[in-house]
């Protein structure tokens, strides 16, 4: 049965019941557990839940050191910029020793980090830098845009035997949706048609969900169905409901916060164009952010809403 709760309620939900359920969860990071009244540091003692130096490559480190000793532990970062100054221990070493062991050995780590635009923030704190993080065999990538994905993604991602970037978006910290009590689950992999129709198919992540479906909700006034996928992970990917939506659409916009160079979006399109190329009626749009930080005197005009998404779905349909 759901109720209302906020999207970082969600994620906290899911944290302490995994913890309440498996002991071997721990929960450490540079601002958590800084006083007794720590709700977390109350319920769970003073093993399990710890405030860590201020380094980044010391709270990392230990997290891959605690995973391979058999725990589970969960890092708050904060920021996804913050995994940056590790990023020998979040690239080179928690991803590898399952592989180099034949799969032998697991790190079952959670990397807890904010991202993307946040108003005032400018450029150091805003970015969208999930996609650098796809490209790194063994790591996987979530990128929760409801409250109740929050709360399933987030128990799932504790459950995994892998390290897993679990990347959850400013802009979505207290919006509130209905999330389901106890334990809750959402497979890694797994896509959700968060709108469905048929002639065109918008994939976004994160908080371009939302706007995502505001533009498609304005362009049905027109007699438009536009079909609306949220990954919810990016790795691993659900590339064949995005493909069979791709195949019965005919077209396609994806949205994404991250630069459009190198985004994920060009790897998205790059797999529709290989696998697809026949079925399409119009090249396919992307609705990105521009390829520089963010910009604190323009913003909004950076962040790819919904107007920015309505004139490339206008566009796309336009096509002969």
């Amino acid at each position: 049965m759901g109720r209302q709760l906020a999207y970082i309620a969600a994620i906290n939900e899911a944290i302490s019941q995994e913890m309440a359920r498996d002991s071997s969860v721990l929960y450490f990071g540079q601002n958590i557990a800084t006083t007794e009244n720590d709700e977390f540091l109350r319920a769970f003692g003073g093993d399990r839940v710890r405030v860590t130096p201020i380094s980044e490559t010391a709270e990392i480190g230990m997290a891959v050191g605690a995973a391979l000793a058999g725990y589970r532990p969960v890092v708050e970062l904060y920021m996804a910029e913050f995994m940056l100054v590790a990023m020998d221990q979040v690239v080179n070493e928690a991803p590898r020793f399952r592989y180099m062991s034949g799969g032998r050995v697991t790190v079952p780590l959670v990397l807890k980090a904010g991202y993307g635009f946040t108003a005032g923030w400018a450029g150091q704190h805003t970015g969208s830098i999930y996609g650098m993080f796809t490209g790194v065999p063994g790591l996987k990538v979530a990128l929760p845009a409801t409250p109740a994905d929050a709360k399933g993604l987030m128990a799932t991602a504790i459950r995994d035997d892998n390290p897993v970037c679990f990347f959850h978006h400013y802009l979505l910290t207290l919006e509130e949706g209905e999330v389901p009590e106890g334990e809750y689950l959402v497979p890694f992999g797994q896509a959700d048609v968060r709108r469905p129709g048929d002639d065109v198919t918008i994939v976004a992540t994160g908080a371009m969900v939302g706007r995502a479906l505001a533009a498609a909700d304005a362009l049905a006034v027109s007699g438009v169905a536009a079909e609306v996928i949220d990954p919810r992970t990016l790795v691993p990917l659900d590339m064949a409901t995005i493909l069979d939506s791709v195949r019965k659409t005919g077209r396609c916009v994806v949205v994404h916060e991250a630069t459009r160079f190198g985004g994920y979006g060009a790897e998205l399109v790059a797999t529709l164009q290989e696998q697809c190329f026949w079925n399409l009626e119009a090249p396919i749009q992307r609705v990105t952010g521009w390829d520089t930080p963010y910009p604190h005197a323009f913003e909004w005009d950076y962040f790819p809403g919904q107007a920015r998404i309505a004139a490339a779905l206008r566009q796309v349909m336009e096509a002969a």
